[in-house]
C-alpha cells in the first residue's frame, strides 16, 4: 500500500525489511552516513584544538554523576597516572576544576568550568547542525520515522544511569 507522505525509497524500505540481503544493504548504507557523520565530527574537534580523549573527559565530567580522577579513568578506559596528567592539561587550558569533596577532603570531584561547558555545548551544536542538514530536506513523514528512531534508540540503548548499553564486547 503506497503512502503519499512517504518517499519511494522509505516505502521500498519498509517492504524489504525482511530480506536479509536488502537489509545488509541499507546496513552498508548506514556505515556510509555513520562514516561521513565520524569524518565531521573529527573535522569539527580539530577546528577546536582539543583531542578526541580530551573531549570524551569532558563529556564524561559532563554527566550526571560526580567524578574522580579514578572514576574518570575507569570511564575513559586509561590508567589513573594518564588520566591524571589529562585531567591537569584541561584544568591549565580552563575546562576542568579539581573541587574537594565535603565527605573526604583528600578526594577532588571534577567540574567543567564556564568554558568546559562552552566546549561541550559548541560540539552538541555542531552536530546537532549536521545531523538538522541531513533531516530537515527530508519530507515531514520520513522526519517523524526519523524522530521515531532516535526515541526508539534512546529507549532502548540508554541504561537508567544515562549511560550506553555495551554489548558483548564492549
Amino acid at each position: 500500500m503506497d503512502d503519499p507522505l512517504l518517499s519511494p525509497v522509505v516505502q521500498a524500505a519498509r517492504d524489504e525489511l525482511q530480506n536479509p540481503r536488502i537489509l545488509s544493504d541499507r546496513i552498508a548504507v548506514g556505515r556510509a552516513l555513520w562514516r561521513e557523520l565520524v569524518i565531521g565530527f573529527a573535522e569539527g574537534v580539530g577546528r577546536l584544538d582539543i583531542g578526541f580523549t580530551q573531549l570524551a573527559a569532558l563529556y564524561a565530567v559532563s554527566g550526571p554523576e560526580m567524578l574522580t580522577v579514578g572514576d574518570l579513568a575507569e570511564q575513559l578506559g586509561r590508567s589513573p597516572s594518564a588520566t591524571s596528567r589529562l585531567v591537569e592539561g584541561l584544568v591549565q587550558r580552563g575546562y576542568l576544576e579539581r573541587i574537594e569533596e565535603v565527605a573526604d577532603r583528600r578526594q577532588r570531584v571534577l567540574t567543567l568550568t564556564d568554558e568546559g561547558q562552552a566546549m561541550v555545548a559548541s560540539v552538541d551544536r555542531d552536530r546537532a547542525d549536521q545531523f538538522l542538514a541531513v533531516v530537515r530536506p527530508m519530507p515531514m513523514a520520513e522526519r517523524a520515522l526519523v524522530a521515531m528512531g532516535v526515541a526508539a534508540l534512546a529507549n532502548h540503548a540508554v541504561t537508567r544511569r544515562g549511560g550506553l548499553r555495551r554489548g558483548r564486547g564492549g
